[in-house]
């Protein structure tokens, strides 16, 4: 038998190569279908399916990725990821869009995300939309979609592989599943900014691997669960702006690895436990506007990590005490608007972080005596309106190289920073509207201002970190 030249040798190996690509291009047709089925019911392009006919390898599209498991022979291409967005299509949707139950047809999909799809036309979530047969569904993400309504699809619950689960700022209804207490390997967890009712669920305290808790901006109502304190991984627990009754659980100080802690605007009463000192980790913590009507806390200052302390609004009564002056890398502190008495600790000048300090609208009195490069550091971002007992320092009154208009604070008695004028205090410091400062991190549902480093889109940003990796 006559040997293959070097030459047929090589053609035969590129000969093999391509046949093995070929195959590898290569779709399963009942998946194909699955796909352009459900591409169809949501993009304006009727020919999508004409236009990319191999979505995985010749004719890409870049809101769909594709793998090969190797495992398969011949080898076969399987849909991983599907992302639609305003940042692929403007708009990224067609005013008909729905979600097609053809989604089943994925099995091999990793993470699916839809943001500002449904905008117009209203469209609910099938209760039977999810399920056991994405069984490898990991990260899923319908986010900022207005027209998105219904209540959750309680067939989420058996999908034991979701690590993220992000349904934010849409206008789902109803109550939160107690199923979801099944979604073990959950990481992610935000059903913020929608209707959603009811109790939140005791068995969320079962989802052990939760790092991300945001169920802010709803209607929930009832007690804080004591569960929450087995979710040793949580970082974030942010229930913003809901209708949330009773006490702050104490076991909530077992969370040592909590960095915000968001309890504002709701119903919450006090005084908040003792034992949220054990929030060694905690950098955020905002519970203004809730009737809590008791004294500062006595623990704050063994949070020594905390950056924005905010207790706006809550009734808070007694002395503002020289304690808060060990908090080293505090940024913003926030009383405003409670029963605060007492005169103002000088050692809060002292702070070398402290960049917002509102104060306004409590029952302070006495000398206001902060350093002169604190006031010129800060500016307008110190607030001590409304305290009709406050009164200026006669250094700072008097000095000329600082501006203390916008405090509308006179001088202390005894001073002579206006002897010699027949005009007012206030015609000479024309006091404006009293209108309160806000805080920068006072974050209204669909502002533009949010807190600094935490302000991403966590479902966005996890998404394209799935779509690098």
């Amino acid at each position: 038998m006559a040997s293959l030249s070097p030459l047929s040798v090589l053609l035969l190996v590129l000969l093999a190569h391509e046949v093995i690509c070929q195959q590898e291009t290569e779709m399963d047709q009942e998946e194909l279908s699955g796909l352009f089925e459900f591409m169809g019911s949501l993009l304006e392009d009727p020919t999508w399916d004409q236009t990319y006919p191999q979505p995985c390898s010749d004719t890409p599209w870049p809101g769909v990725e594709c793998e090969s498991t190797g495992l398969e022979n011949p080898p076969r291409f399987h849909v991983t990821r599907i992302h639609i967005g305003p940042d692929i299509l403007n708009p990224p949707c067609k005013t008909t869009a729905k979600l097609s139950h053809s989604l089943l047809k994925l099995p091999y999909l990793k993470a699916l995300s839809l943001f500002n799809c449904f905008t117009s036309s209203p469209v609910s979530l099938s209760p039977t939309l999810f399920g056991t047969t994405l069984s490898s569904l990991e990260h899923l993400a319908i986010e900022s979609n207005p027209s998105l309504t219904g209540e959750i699809p309680p067939s989420l619950a058996v999908v034991g592989t979701l690590r993220v689960l992000c349904l934010a700022q849409n206008n789902l209804q109803g109550e939160i599943p107690n199923t979801f207490g099944g979604l073990v390997s959950l990481e992610q967890l935000d059903l913020s900014s929608n209707n959603l009712s009811g109790s939140i669920p005791e068995e969320i305290g079962d989802l052990r691997s939760l790092t991300i808790l945001d169920l802010s901006w709803n209607g929930l109502e009832n007690e804080v669960p004591s569960s929450l304190c087995q979710l040793q991984f949580l970082q974030k627990m942010d229930f913003r702006s809901n209708k949330l009754q009773g006490k702050v659980p104490q076991s909530l100080g077992q969370l040592n690895r909590l960095v915000l802690l968001d309890l504002s605007h709701n119903l919450l009463i006090g005084p908040i436990p003792e034992t949220l000192s054990g929030l060694q980790q905690l950098e955020y913590l905002m519970i203004e506007y809730n009737p809590l009507n008791s004294e500062i806390p006595l623990f704050l200052e063994s949070l020594r990590k905390i950056i924005v302390l905010s207790f706006s609004g809550c009734g808070l009564r007694g002395f503002l005490s020289n304690t808060l002056s060990s908090l080293q890398n505090l940024s913003a502190l926030s009383l405003d608007n409670n029963s605060l008495n007492g005169t103002v600790p000088p050692n809060l000048g002292a702070l070398p972080n402290l960049d917002h300090l509102n104060l306004s609208h409590n029952q302070f009195s006495g000398e206001l005596i902060f350093p002169q490069e604190f006031i010129i550091r800060i500016g307008k971002r110190l607030d001590v309106r409304g305290n009709t007992g406050l009164c200026l320092s006669q250094e700072l009154f008097k000095n000329r190289n600082i501006s203390t208009t916008y405090l509308e604070t006179p001088p202390c008695l005894g001073t002579s920073a206006n002897i010699n004028s027949s005009r007012t205090w206030a015609e000479d410091h024309n006091p404006g509207d009293g209108s309160t400062l806000k805080p920068f991190w006072d974050d209204k549902r669909g502002g533009s201002s949010h807190l600094v480093g935490l302000d991403q889109n966590l479902c966005i940003l996890c998404f394209v970190v799935w779509f690098i990796v």
